[in-house]
């Protein structure tokens, strides 16, 4: 009976994956959140409604084929199953994808960061240490290892290279690169040169749907856009103003455009595949409208990271303005400058509630931005 309760309270995606050239898969969360713990799925009429775990989209599916490769039965696309434990620069990794013969084909190359995306689930967990954590991939069709295994510094370190080279910079010059990490479940801009040398990265290499991560937008002419890839309609401009988690699932609930009201905050992946990481802002604005160049969105995704007490605190957020940091420059000398750390389009977390105020230099190694008050833009399935 309480199974039932739970199902009645799914919304059903209304496009099937075999549709689509670029199906979105679900990002696997299963478990509803309040601002700080798990809760039971509450009704449309509580609080916290419609979150990512009340979204049932396109379910990972993987076939492992028994010859080093793993086939994604929602995407078309297929991985090597092992990632390298070898780490390389980025040319190297780019270079070395024409060699690659795993399971005898010889049409590898390195993922788009849409491609390498498509791959990240938010039932993973981070912890103190790899033992205490969960990876953000599926491990049962995916080899997977943490940095301490590959003595890197600190476990979380198995950041992967893609193909998306950042038209900015990041930490005041550096030439960057934007990669996946399923240790910490982030996507962050990585210097590919900097004063220390190069930059070295995990590869996973991917063929097939040379399609996948491509949108095909249409504007509607009433405030909405479809992209008939994904089989998504979007929000054409946003809600103009910051708000914490709760309002902005609040907001996504009890919007009435074009005539549909069964709009929603979009999970991770929903919001990061209209991602253009060619301009900055990092959003196609012949499409979408932004009330702040600068602007970070609201998922409906909790983000399960740091120490217990907190996990369950924090959502994913996507930055298409420049994702900022408060750096010690130089270290360790208490001058504080604020810089593009991650890059735009970034995807990190914040607190769902609370003061910013109480992070004047951020938080995390690169001095994370602490915002809080996000935007929101909202999605809804295609007719």
């Amino acid at each position: 009976m309480k199974c039932l309760f739970f199902c009645s309270l799914l919304i059903a995606t209304a496009a099937l994956a075999g549709d689509l050239t670029y199906p979105i898969v679900d990002t696997g969360q299963t478990v509803c959140y309040d601002n700080s713990a798990q809760i039971s799925p509450p009704r449309e009429d509580r609080a916290f409604y419609g979150q990512d775990a009340q979204v049932d989209g396109n379910q990972p599916s993987y076939t492992d084929n028994g010859d080093g490769t793993v086939s994604d039965n929602v995407t078309g696309l297929m991985w090597v199953k092992s990632p390298s434990k070898t780490l390389s620069t980025f040319d190297d990794a780019v270079k070395n994808a024409s060699e690659c013969r795993v399971g005898g084909y010889a049409d590898w190359r390195l993922p788009t960061i849409k491609e390498l995306y498509s791959l990240i689930l938010f039932s993973g967990e981070t912890g103190q240490s790899g033992d205490s954590s969960v990876p953000y991939i599926d491990t049962k069709a995916f080899a997977f290892f943490y940095g301490d295994e590959i003595d890197q510094p600190r476990f979380i370190d198995v950041q992967c290279w893609t193909t998306a080279e950042y038209t900015g910079a990041t930490m005041g010059g550096n030439p960057t690169v934007f990669g996946v990490n399923f240790a910490d479940g982030r996507i962050k801009g990585y210097p590919k040169t900097s004063p220390r040398g190069e930059k070295e990265l995990v590869v996973r290499y991917v063929r097939g749907n040379p399609e996948y991560g491509k949108n095909k937008f249409v504007d509607n002419g009433d405030g909405t856009v479809a992209d008939e890839a994904t089989g998504l309609m979007w929000q054409q401009s946003d809600s103009g103003k910051g708000m914490n988690w709760e309002d902005a699932l609040a907001y996504a609930k009890n919007m009435n455009l074009a005539g549909h009201s069964d709009w929603r905050l979009p999970n991770a992946k929903e919001l990061q595949s209209i991602l253009d990481y060619s301009p900055i802002p990092a959003i196609d604005q012949k499409f979408f409208n932004m009330s702040d160049p600068d602007a970070w969105y609201w998922s409906g995704t909790t983000h399960l990271d740091g120490p217990p007490d907190r996990r369950g605190q924090a959502a994913v957020y996507v930055a298409f303005g420049e994702a900022t940091g408060w750096m010690q420059m130089p270290p360790n000398s208490g001058n504080y400058r604020l810089l593009d750390v991650h890059g735009a389009g970034a995807q990190r977390s914040d607190p769902k509630a609370g003061n910013p105020d109480g992070f004047p230099h951020g938080r995390g190694p690169q001095g994370d931005v602490i915002r809080i008050t996000n935007l929101a833009r909202c999605v809804r399935d295609l007719d």
